[in-house]
């Protein structure tokens, strides 16, 4: 471990090795995690944000090579993997993954689909490179610790570019020397803040990060030289974003135990039911077990949610003004599911927020308590909410949920996940045409999905 660029030698080596489909679990989640991500960028296709971009690209050019999800036209690989990314998380509605604490789908399929673009590439071979990306992510965010989120960095465009740099450098057959170039260009790409969480800026995270990937890949085979040594250096990723947490023994688990079991599948993708954070899911599901007991909204004195310390770093909205500032608020949340407003596309849209939901909303306080033992299987680990609310005759009820539904460990049933696909496709035709290729695609060409998109 002696040298500064140990680290990123030994996990180009391990990327460019790895048979990940060999392993069941894996290629299953990772089937699953395509279909999830085409059902989130197809229920996204008409956000306002698509439209300024796809004028954007019209009013750039270039040569059509990628096709733009659900808009029937195609654009560069570079502006694809942009709008592709954007569409995919445009809706907060795409998977996250816990020891990422961001969205590894929409900036790692993006950037696969634009690089496999035109050239011959087998299912296979994509279905590789996708689930190493979405390792490398989740080994770089358990690397890179808590703090770099917790001072407002968002790990999707943060960590996004550089994984999916890593999953297109193996989809395209890189040696290790320009795996670990195209990383190190990638690398000084990195950003992303969390201040832009609820605005149109969030979602461009994920397509930036996506384009950030490909243009590594594109540079470095033009002969477009960088550092290699900007994971593990003193200077690098890792110690800039990470800092003192960012120590050898976290680092070596960038390498340690490569193929033993695969992330996508332990702990596991998150897919989503309902358009809005992943950290308000917990406040969610326990607000909506509240719901069953009828209780008369009226007579509702004041609602106190409970968090771990940091447990809402994500919801940075505690009176929204809109539904799509909504997406990052538990006290949003929590409020339509006391109201028996449902969690639809329009409820987190740009519209203003009901009366209704903001008068609720101004009896909800959040606290922390960083004693309580949420159960042992929760996720991410250590997290829980409570939501309590207090009558007022003085009776009290609460729920707490540290495992909420849509997680690795209460997951999306291939019926559910297919359902929600099912609701975003364009027509049923394509649909279930997507949905065959997606299941044979260890078997077939990857342009034989790209096709219908």
């Amino acid at each position: 471990m002696g040298s500064l660029t140990a680290f990123t030698e030994m996990m180009a080596a391990e990327v460019l090795k790895a048979t990940p489909t060999d392993n069941e679990a894996a290629l299953r989640e990772a089937k699953r995690g395509i279909l999830d991500f085409l059902a989130s960028a197809f229920a996204g296709r008409e956000d306002a944000g698509i439209i300024k971009l796809l004028q954007a690209i019209e009013a750039e050019g270039g040569h059509s090579i990628t096709p733009l999800i659900g808009q029937n036209k195609r654009a560069n690989r570079r502006q694809a993997a942009l709008l592709n990314g954007f569409m995919g998380h445009a809706l907060d509605y795409d998977d996250v993954h816990s020891d990422v604490r961001g969205h590894p789908s929409s900036v790692i399929l993006p950037a696969l689909f634009a690089l496999s673009s035109g050239r011959e590439i087998s299912g296979k071979s994509f279905l590789d490179a996708y689930i190493i990306g979405v390792e490398v992510m989740s080994r770089l965010g358990q690397a890179v610790g808590t703090s770099s989120y917790l001072k407002g960095w968002h790990n999707t465009s943060l960590l996004g570019g550089v994984a999916a740099t890593f999953a297109g450098a193996r989809l395209l057959g890189f040696t290790a020397t320009e795996t670990q170039n195209a990383v190190g260009i990638a690398v000084s790409q990195a950003g992303g803040l969390r201040v832009q969480f609820g605005t149109q800026m969030k979602p461009l995270h994920a397509g930036l990060a996506a384009q950030q990937a490909v243009q590594s890949v594109e540079w470095t085979q033009q002969d477009f030289h960088g550092s290699d040594a900007t994971l593990d250096s003193k200077i690098g990723l890792l110690q800039v974003y990470g800092g003192k947490e960012a120590d050898e023994p976290v680092r070596t688990a960038l390498t340690e135990d490569w193929g033993k079991s695969w992330r996508i599948a332990d702990p596991g993708l998150w897919f989503k039911r309902n358009p809005f954070c992943s950290a308000a899911s917990h406040g969610a599901d326990a607000a909506l077990e509240l719901a069953q007991l009828h209780l008369n909204i009226a007579t509702i004195q004041k609602i106190n949610i409970v968090f771990p310390p940091g447990g809402d770093a994500a919801l940075i909205h505690t009176r929204p003004k809109t539904g799509e500032h909504g997406r990052f608020s538990i006290e949003y949340v929590v409020a339509l599911a006391l109201l028996g407003q449902p969690f639809t596309l329009g409820n987190f849209g740009t519209a203003a927020v009901s009366l209704e939901a903001e008068k609720l909303m101004g009896k909800i306080s959040r606290s922390y308590d960083a004693e309580h033992k949420p159960d042992a299987q929760a996720i991410p680990k250590g997290r829980f909410t409570i939501v309590r609310i207090t009558l007022a005759d003085g009776s009290a009820h609460s729920r707490e949920v540290s495992v909420p539904k849509g997680s690795p460990q209460a997951p999306l049933t291939d019926t559910e996940l297919e359902s929600k696909w099912r609701e975003s496709a364009p027509d049923q035709d394509k649909a279930e045409r997507i949905l065959q290729t997606i299941r044979g695609l260890e078997n077939a060409k990857a342009s034989e999905l790209e096709k219908w998109l």
